[in-house]
């Protein structure tokens, strides 16, 4: 009785904003992820690294005193390169996929301490227009509005563009290659070009997402990344089990789906700041993301195991 007498609701009611302001930037990541998960069929963790890539380029170029905001394509870009080398050790060298990954994600551990010079850099929202910030969450109503205003927003903006782009030839192109890739070959498409390419916009999108995270805690660190993917995929396959039947029905499915994605990442804060506010060990916190998804991708398989025997009863 006395440990709950202990929790206070208004704590977790203070943290709560803050925990969606940082679900929303990990959407972005999770976007990347939905590419290469859904989209292409590819396993890749490269995003552990890339992540890191992404704000510790961006945070070593402000404090170079480049603009917080131009700081971001260039992180995308960096993201990018990072899911280019991936691929190309795939279709190039024939390393498998999840290994290519791995080998690009340890080699960014080496590069992204290269490009900060230790393992954390502090940037200042004190000494530096960021785009994104804590502070920005917790000053006051006005900031804290107009934070997230400029958040939904951009997100908009973002799945605006990723649903006309996968609307495109070359963004069938890409799901055709991860439906089937032998009748996507047959059917006149390179299938290696197109991996190479989906792995760089993935990774350019988990790169952009660094460069904000970065900005929004207030500093890059060479191990930020660290259990990234699992986050990525937690937020993919709540979003599917909870938002996947609504979505599919609406007229602009997709756009709907890319949107799930992202409200499956705020929910993954939301849940892991109401198991922090429990007063759980935080290193168990690994641990409890593990089970999440592992949960959450078992649903649709007893979901289908279930309809199956009801079937088979009848």
């Amino acid at each position: 009785m006395s440990y709950f007498m202990s929790l206070n609701p208004l704590s977790l009611f203070r943290a709560m904003p803050g925990s969606i302001a940082q679900g929303m930037i990990w959407g972005v990541m999770a976007l990347g992820v939905y590419i290469t998960f859904r989209l292409l069929d590819f396993a890749d963790l490269t995003v552990d690294g890339s992540i890191a890539t992404g704000a510790a380029v961006s945070v070593m170029l402000i404090r170079a005193g480049v603009s917080p905001i131009a700081t971001l394509p260039i992180a995308f870009l960096a993201g990018a390169l990072a899911g280019m080398v991936t691929g190309l050790l795939n279709t190039t060298l024939g390393i498998p996929g999840i290994l290519a990954s791995i080998l690009t994600q340890i080699s960014l551990y080496s590069i992204n301490l290269n490009i900060m010079g230790k393992a954390n850099q502090p940037v200042s929202v004190d000494n530096y227009p960021l785009v994104v910030s804590l502070r920005y969450v917790t000053d006051g109503s006005v900031s804290r509005l107009l934070f997230f205003l400029g958040m939904i927003v951009f997100l908009l903006a973002l799945i605006a563009v990723m649903y006309w782009y996968f609307g495109t030839e070359q963004g069938h192109a890409i799901r055709a290659t991860g439906c089937n890739s032998n009748m996507a070959r047959a059917q006149g498409i390179n299938t290696n070009f197109i991996k190479v390419l989906a792995l760089m916009i993935s990774n350019g999108l988990v790169g952009l997402c660094g460069a904000l995270y970065g900005q929004f805690q207030g500093a890059s660190d060479v191990n930020m990344g660290r259990g990234a993917i699992v986050i990525g995929l937690a937020a993919v396959i709540i979003g599917e089990v909870l938002f996947g039947k609504f979505a599919s029905k609406r007229k602009l499915a997709f756009a709907f789906t890319l949107a799930s994605v992202i409200l499956g990442a705020v929910i993954y804060y939301m849940v892991y700041q109401f198991v922090l506010w429990l007063k759980m060990p935080s290193e168990d916190m690994k641990l409890f993301s593990a089970i999440v998804v592992a949960i959450f991708l078992a649903i649709p398989y007893l979901k289908e195991k279930r309809t199956l025997r009801k079937g088979a009863s009848k």
